[in-house]
């Protein structure tokens, strides 16, 4: 999946460049929003990190002439700032989601690939062990065998997947889910994961107690 990083600072930069090529996103990165604009008129990338402080155009105008030109690619805002009006201004210049500097690297990531799952802009399938997981055709088999899911219950599954050999916390399946800012259930999540294990087997999906939930990479 071709990714868009736009991080004037170089430390930073390349650490995002690193770091997101590893998760196994195909990156390629700017240093300023003409670059970033130029890139996107030419060349399709399923979503953006885009930072506020660039120098010349800052982020917030790369983003609105972004939407002025009919782009819709999912847009993640990435600044040291954390103030409600920067985040206000963000969303309603058409950022889909917002996240500090600061901020976790798993937890990147993880907003990242819900904001790609959402957009419908993944594609493929995936699989771990006897399990399979088809994203164009939303279907899930073990074995061979159909499992019937619901939406919900694919959603926090693919996340899981995706992820395989990581723990996810409930507030990261929750954003996988929901999105930003969303009121959700307290026991959502749990209640997929019951439901999960009772179609798929009670062994395939772990609890790592106070932490989230995994699912192994090696499932033989």
């Amino acid at each position: 999946m071709r990714l868009l990083i736009v991080e004037d600072d170089s430390l930073l930069g390349g650490g995002l460049r690193a770091a997101l090529g590893k998760a196994g996103f195909d990156v390629t990165w700017v240093r300023n929003g003409n670059a970033a604009l130029d890139l996107v008129a030419i060349e399709a990338f399923v979503a953006i990190v885009l930072d506020i402080g660039l120098p010349a155009m800052d982020g917030l105008e790369v983003l609105r002439r972004l939407r002025a030109s009919g782009k819709t690619l999912p847009v993640l805002m990435l600044t040291a700032r954390d103030t409600t009006r920067d985040k206000v201004q963000s969303l309603e210049s058409g950022a889909d989601d917002y996240l500090l500097k600061t901020a976790d690297m798993e937890e990147l990531i993880a907003r990242l690939r819900a904001l790609i799952r959402r957009s419908g802009r993944a594609a493929g399938s995936l699989s771990v062990g006897d399990l399979t997981l088809d994203v164009e055709a939303h279907t899930v088999t073990r074995s061979g065998q159909l499992v019937g899911v619901s939406r919900r219950e694919f959603d926090v599954l693919r996340a899981l997947m995706e992820a395989a050999g990581r723990v996810l916390t409930r507030g990261q399946l929750e954003q996988s889910l929901y999105g930003w800012n969303r009121n959700v259930d307290s026991n959502a999540i749990e209640v997929h994961i019951h439901n999960l294990r009772a179609k798929l087997g009670v062994g395939l999906l772990k609890t790592v107690r106070g932490v989230g939930y995994t699912i192994s990479r090696d499932q033989s």
